[in-house]
């Protein structure tokens, strides 16, 4: 069962993703969270896998709470919950380790998805949110990203070039491995080496960085 908490300071919202996570047989909303303060505390007491953090709340905001959970829970996998309006965050939160971005309106599947991909180790990135992160990548013109991108793949092997590129299409390490004919622990050492070499915080970073390059 995997073990969610969930963050925002609209009671409705936080009823609504309730509703749709409980309807899964396989996820148990064990907290609730009005503030990022409040979240921290919940995530420890409950041995929460998966938070769901809005990033703007009081007391502590999202971003705020995600960086203290790595510090202080850093088995806790983070999703955070975005609107279309607040793209200029997406960065801080990735360079601090979010499992991924989900935009408020996702349909109830994606949802499930991105838990389920989140607590399996994966980072799950909205297709919604998917522009709006890397919008806020690119500060530098498209040109000298690519050109950038391409020079820090070029210190890959070719089989974690293949690795990299299905994690810029989304894929899950079970779906690389069936993809590429590898075990999933596998996909996960060549994953472990791929961060390290190209000196990605988490798995969302790797991917733009696929995206960047044209893999």
């Amino acid at each position: 069962m995997i073990r969610v908490l969930v963050a925002d300071d609209e009671p409705l919202i936080r009823a609504g993703i309730r509703m749709i996570l409980t309807s899964a047989d396989d996820i148990e909303v064990v907290a609730e969270a009005a503030d990022g303060r409040e979240a921290v505390e919940l995530a420890r007491r409950h041995r929460v896998d998966v938070a769901l953090l809005d990033i703007r709340m009081p007391v502590l905001d999202g971003l705020a709470a995600l960086a203290e959970l790595g510090r202080a829970a850093p088995e806790v996998r983070v999703l955070i919950l975005t609107t279309f309006g607040q793209r200029e965050n997406v960065l801080c939160a990735l360079r601090e380790g979010g499992a991924g971005f989900l935009l408020k309106d996702s349909a109830p599947g994606e949802l499930i998805g991105a838990v389920r991909a989140a607590a399996a180790g994966d980072a799950y990135l909205s297709p919604g949110a998917t522009r709006h992160v890397a919008d806020s990548l690119a500060s530098a013109p498209a040109e000298d990203r690519g050109r950038a991108a391409r020079e820090r793949v070029a210190a890959l092997s070719e089989r974690e070039r293949d690795v990299l590129a299905l994690l810029g299409e989304g894929l899950s390490n079970a779906d690389t491995g069936r993809r590429l004919h590898m075990s999933e622990a596998t996909v996960k050492t060549y994953v472990s080496r791929i961060l390290a070499k190209l000196e990605c915080d988490n798995r969302v970073q790797a991917a733009l960085l696929a995206r960047d390059a044209s893999l």
